[in-house]
């Protein structure tokens, strides 16, 4: 059985993080975006799961007042359907609670059933569309996350290493 682990994404994250990012959406994130969101941007919250050691899937997320918006989620080609879609974006869940934060939002390409169906099946509920939102002039469904589970405060690392 492997070792499946959840941690903050870290700077020796950064390459595994964008491989999988260039070969999951259509217009990619740079590398330089990634360090930036671990070094310098104090909003920014990111999760990285790892099987035996190997970063396998991600998460991010942008803390704004009460509000945390979504910013990606992958999972490695290889490791998709296995379930860590589904366990690096309850982790990013209980990171935003343990955060403080009153709810989540997203956008997701509303041609992406996969991923509109992970989300409903853990409680984010459909209110709205961005038209156009995508470099493909595609719509976005907006998704809403509230309540949030409960949240502890003792585990939100960056209360930690301030």
């Amino acid at each position: 059985m492997p070792e499946i682990t959840a941690s903050l994404m870290t700077l020796e994250d950064v390459d595994a993080v964008h491989a999988i990012e260039e070969a999951t959406f259509p217009t990619p994130w740079s590398h330089d975006a990634f360090v930036n969101e671990v070094t310098e941007n104090r909003c920014a919250r990111y999760i990285v799961l790892r099987e035996d050691g190997v970063c396998v899937a991600y998460a991010g997320m942008w803390l704004i007042m009460d509000e945390g918006h979504i910013t990606n989620i992958a999972v490695r080609a290889d490791k998709r359907g296995l379930g860590y879609g589904e366990s690096v974006t309850r982790a990013l869940i209980q990171l935003a609670a343990d955060s403080g934060l009153s709810f989540l939002t997203l956008e997701c390409r509303r041609s992406n059933a996969v991923a509109q169906s992970l989300y409903h099946k853990l409680g984010f509920k459909d209110v709205g569309f961005r038209k156009r939102y995508y470099e493909n002039s595609e719509d976005a469904l907006i998704m809403y996350l509230q309540p949030l589970p409960e949240g502890h405060p003792e585990n939100d690392p960056f209360l930690k290493s301030e």
